[in-house]
């Protein structure tokens, strides 16, 4: 994940806060040691090592995160993707900040990713892939399942009021704070050329819900007249064009990082699809250049504080 994961808890017992607080964070690096394609030993590095040769096992929580980021793969139209590993390899974004690859090259990568390259053995719990080079990443999706389950380690340890974060771009809102109805989490401005009809982006009122925020800026390069971010569109093989920032609300954590991606990835063609897939998303889309650095929101009031 290599991210800074911070937490803010409220309660009347500071030992019992702190004792929870660490219990949380070591879950978060446990899951790290278990997910990061970057550790030799973690679930997902034997995964890619292996699969392509024969099925590997997995604990039951991988595999189903693993049929999670299924279910959202289909449920997205292929948006969603966590076999983009070779192509996040092949623009130069996996360690580093982005290069522009041959068309070649592209259509080479394009062709080790697709999750119907990916068999999902419920009975074994085991994961085998269909050609060589394929490489799972579970980048935009395991920030926001370290979280979720952090703050489930929260709820069972008392704790009522919390607010956790990975990254500035997921994060969990678990009750509300002392004397407030919610927790007030801001959506992280965007660069100066974006031009926005309103002042700012809106703070959003959280409470036991998520929110991840995706956007094209970050690890991102300038080539061919354009930004060239690191959200790949799978079904494309190149960055995401049709919008600049995706903000999703909901429940889940595991969902709403998945889902920001897929939403950015498809823009304004895949909303209606996107909001209709879970009651009660909220939903953030910041359009442009071509749209006039627009804000179209669904839930999200604009300009609160």
């Amino acid at each position: 994940m290599a991210t800074r994961f911070e937490l803010v808890l409220y309660g009347p017992n500071p030992a019992q806060l702190r004792a929870a607080g660490e219990e949380a964070i070591a879950e978060i690096e446990r899951l790290e040691d278990q997910l990061s394609l970057y550790r030799p030993t973690s679930e997902i590095a034997c995964v890619n090592a292996r699969a392509a040769s024969e099925p590997v096992r997995v604990s039951p929580a991988v595999f189903q995160l693993l049929q999670h980021a299924s279910q959202l793969h289909r449920e997205s139209d292929g948006a969603f993707d966590i076999s983009i590993g070779p192509l996040l390899q092949c623009w130069g974004f996996m360690g580093g900040r982005g290069r522009l690859p041959t068309s070649e090259e592209v259509t080479q990568a394009r062709e080790k990713v697709g999750m119907d390259h990916v068999t999902l053995d419920e009975d074994a719990l085991t994961v085998k892939f269909s050609r060589q080079g394929m490489m799972l990443d579970l980048g935009a999706i395991g920030k926001g399942y370290a979280i979720e389950s952090a703050s489930e380690i929260l709820r069972e340890a008392g704790v009522t009021s919390a607010l956790l974060h990975g990254g500035t771009s997921t994060a969990y809102a678990l009750g509300h704070p002392p004397e407030e109805d919610s927790w007030k989490v801001a959506v992280e401005q965007p660069p100066d050329f974006v031009r926005l009809p309103e002042t700012r982006l809106p703070a959003v009122s959280l409470r036991d819900e998520a929110m991840s925020v995706s956007a094209v800026w970050g690890k991102a390069f300038q080539a061919e007249g354009g930004l060239q971010g690191h959200v790949l569109d799978p079904r494309t093989g190149r960055p995401a064009q049709n919008a600049l920032m995706a903000a999703v609300a909901l429940p889940s954590a595991t969902e709403t990082d998945a889902f920001s991606t897929a939403l950015l990835t498809l823009g304004r063609e895949g909303k209606e699809k996107m909001t209709r897939a879970r009651s009660g998303m909220k939903t953030l889309l910041l359009l442009g250049p071509n749209e006039d650095f627009r804000l179209e929101t669904k839930g999200f009031s604009i300009g609160s504080t």
